[in-house]
Order: structure tokens, then C-alpha cells, then sequence
């Protein structure tokens, strides 16, 4: 069964999939995005609390009575709403249509807002894996090349979702480093920030077989 998935904008992704909505990242803040730009939504993940990832007046917004809200546990009684489910690295929630989410680790180690004080602390953000109908699309959320990475490739990724951006994430190199190790069939850069993302696409492609897919805001790619 195709899933279409599409990047609205810097690190938030729309999945469509059994006529189903599914949103990872949605917010207006600093993504140039709008309400409208936004359907009802069927299922919602939040990686972590900065503006442009977490945006509680959309959530509002695009939050059907039954949909589920997935976020890190510090976020949840923030979102104001019903239905909001925390889901930390390490953990999972299968959700009654037979979707399942593994949270997984995001955090820097070499990005600090001061010293000492890095910009996405270890414990307070996720990445996700989301399984639906029989492929596996990881986010990684905000982080920085993490030893937790070296997990992810006995899961099999089918489609990850990687942050090249540099100042608060990897940068294209890094990037590539950890596609490598994560092996997914294919690859899409997020939260670019002005980053060449054809370098990152070189460095993989020439070294791995999996495919990078760089998408501009408002492209679909449809994984079969």
C-alpha cells in the first residue's frame, strides 16, 4: 500500500496512508507555514517543546475528538487536550488500527546554548518510529550524531528523516555519518536551515545504497 509523504516545511512531515492523516512536527511557528496549510488530523507526534516543533494553538486546531497526540512526557500536560499520550525513548504504543510508535533518544552532545547547556538536553525531546501498513518512517527530532543510533539498523528503516541544519542539529556531514550507520532504504533531510543538501546526498549515495530524496516544502514522495 503507498504511503504519500510529504514535507510541509522544515521538520514538519505529513504521512498520508490508509486514508488516514498523520503529522509529525506540525507548527506555524518560524516554518512559514499556516493554519490552512494543516487538514484534521488522524494521529499527531511531537518530538519535543521548541516553538517551530510544538505548536499547541495548531494542535488545537487540526485535533479531531479520537485523534491521538504522541509526545515526550514533559510536554504532555502542556498540550491542553485529550488523548495526549507520552511516549519516551524506549518506549511504545500500539494504537488500535495497528499502528505502532517507538520512541527513540534525540539530543546534542556537541550544541550548547551555553556551556553546559546543550540546546536539546538529553531526556526533554524524541525521535520517533512510526509502523504503518508494513513500513517503518523514523523522525529523528533535533539531535546530533547519538551512539543510540547505532540500534536502529537491525529495525530495517524504510524512510528517515534526518536534520542536516547544523547550529542546532547535525550538519551535512554528520548527517551522512548517521544515515550510514542507520542504513534506511531511503533518506530525507529536514530542518536544512540553508544547508547544501547536495553534499549530504553525495557523501550517501557514494558510499551506502541508500537513496536520498530531497524534497522543497510542499513536494510528496510516495514510498511503495
Amino acid at each position: 500500500m503507498a504511503i504519500k509523504i510529504r514535507l510541509l516545511a522544515h521538520a514538519s512531515i505529513e504521512i498520508k496512508v490508509n486514508n488516514q492523516t498523520i503529522y509529525i512536527d506540525p507548527s506555524t511557528k518560524d516554518t512559514g507555514l499556516k493554519k490552512g496549510d494543516f487538514e484534521p488530523a488522524d494521529l499527531i507526534l511531537v518530538t519535543h517543546g521548541h516553538k517551530d516543533h510544538f505548536d499547541k494553538d495548531l494542535l488545537k486546531k487540526i485535533h479531531k475528538g479520537g485523534t491521538p497526540i504522541i509526545t515526550p512526557a514533559n510536554l504532555k500536560k502542556e498540550v491542553g487536550l485529550v488523548g495526549v499520550w507520552d511516549v519516551d525513548p524506549g518506549q511504545f504504543m500500539k494504537l488500535g488500527d495497528g499502528t505502532m510508535i517507538n520512541g527513540v533518544e534525540a539530543y546534542n552532545v556537541k550544541r550548547f546554548r551555553s556551556p553546559g547547556t546543550p540546546f536539546h538536553p538529553k531526556g526533554l525531546g524524541a525521535g520517533y518510529i512510526v509502523q504503518v501498513a508494513g513500513k517503518k518512517l523514523y523522525h529523528a527530532g533535533d539531535t546530533d550524531l547519538i551512539p543510540e543510533m547505532d540500534a536502529l539498523e537491525k529495525i530495517g528503516i524504510d524512510v528517515a528523516f534526518i536534520p542536516v541544519g547544523d547550529t542546532f542539529t547535525m550538519d551535512v556531514h554528520e548527517a551522512a555519518e548517521a544515515t550510514l550507520i542507520i542504513k534506511p532504504r531511503i533518506a530525507i533531510p529536514i530542518h536544512v536551515k540553508g544547508a547544501d543538501t547536495s553534499v549530504f546526498k553525495k557523501e550517501v549515495e557514494s558510499r551506502s545504497s541508500t537513496k536520498v530524496m530531497i524534497l522543497n516544502p510542499g513536494d510528496v514522495y510516495t514510498l511503495e
